[in-house]
């Protein structure tokens, strides 16, 4: 069985500078970040009951030692609520394939000059507009997002703030992995995402779960150039985890005149994307 706990603590305790939490950060020092023993001695623990839990032998600590392990690995709130989920994973029944809810590619399609998309439970694109599509070829119906983002170039070309996203689209997939840890369909996508990636691969040895939310995404467009969008983002209601997403560019902006260039061009073009297969 995976020790996901222990490799958890493992990393992020290797995260955290001595000096940062008021120790010597001496020149000796075998490994990076603190110690087994220092670590406990923060949280409050023995070294001896620290030590277990890193090594997967005591996989229930209490709610008490939770609280004084995220206080001294200076976990932020959403990699604290990570690691309660490792330890008490919820229950998940078994999920089926995803078919798109109805009505939403007819509503979608019914807003010509606004890029939308619906992804579902594993950000994989069940829907999208034409508009959307043209905005940015990775939305098209049947494209995994976290896929496209690290492993097609054109991600990088596409969004120029490529390696500030990349870290929220890690720590997206470790809050679905780690609500979900018998879900193998996440579990082939980190493992085909670390051996193909790098960036994600050092990403994820980090083990962040924290979600920062920009209001405005940046799209680097080879023919409409620079755009600055509003992303709006609703769960689908009775749609389990779907999730409809909208751009919408400031009123009388650039990227506003840039987008009704774009949605022009797409409107004299023939056809439509359509809905994916269902996807398991």
């Amino acid at each position: 069985m995976t020790n996901r706990i222990g490799e958890f603590l493992r990393a992020r305790r290797g995260l955290v500078r001595p000096a940062d939490v008021g120790l010597p950060d001496l020149a000796e020092r075998r490994v990076p970040g603190l110690r087994r023993d220092e670590l406990a001695a923060l949280a409050g623990v023995s070294p001896e009951y620290y030590t277990r839990l890193e090594q997967g032998r005591d996989r229930n600590p209490s709610e008490q030692v939770l609280t004084s392990l995220a206080r001294a690995l200076r976990l932020d709130t959403d990699t604290e609520a990570h690691l309660r989920q490792l330890v008490r994973p919820p229950r998940t029944a078994s999920a089926g394939p995803e078919r798109l809810a109805p009505g939403m590619q007819e509503l979608i399609d019914a807003w010509p000059d606004t890029p939308a998309l619906v992804w579902g439970r594993h950000l994989d694109v069940l829907a999208a507009n034409a508009l959307a599509v043209a905005l940015a070829p990775r939305y098209a119906p049947g494209t995994n997002l976290f896929r496209s983002f690290f492993l097609d170039p054109a991600a990088q070309e596409l969004h120029p703030d490529w390696e500030a996203m990349a870290g929220n689209v890690t720590a997206i997939l470790r809050r679905l992995a780690g609500a979900a840890p018998d879900d193998e369909r996440l579990t082939g996508l980190v493992a085909e995402l670390t051996a193909g990636s790098t960036a994600f691969a050092q990403r994820w040895a980090r083990h962040d779960a924290r979600r920062t939310t920009t209001a405005v995404k940046r799209f680097t467009h080879p023919v409409a150039g620079e755009l600055e969008l509003a992303k709006h983002a609703f769960g689908v209601p009775g749609a389990g985890e779907q999730t409809l997403v909208v751009y919408r560019a400031e009123p009388g902006s650039p990227s506003a005149d840039r987008l009704r260039l774009l949605a022009a061009s797409v409107s004299r073009a023939p056809g439509r994307p359509t809905t994916s297969a269902p996807v398991a």
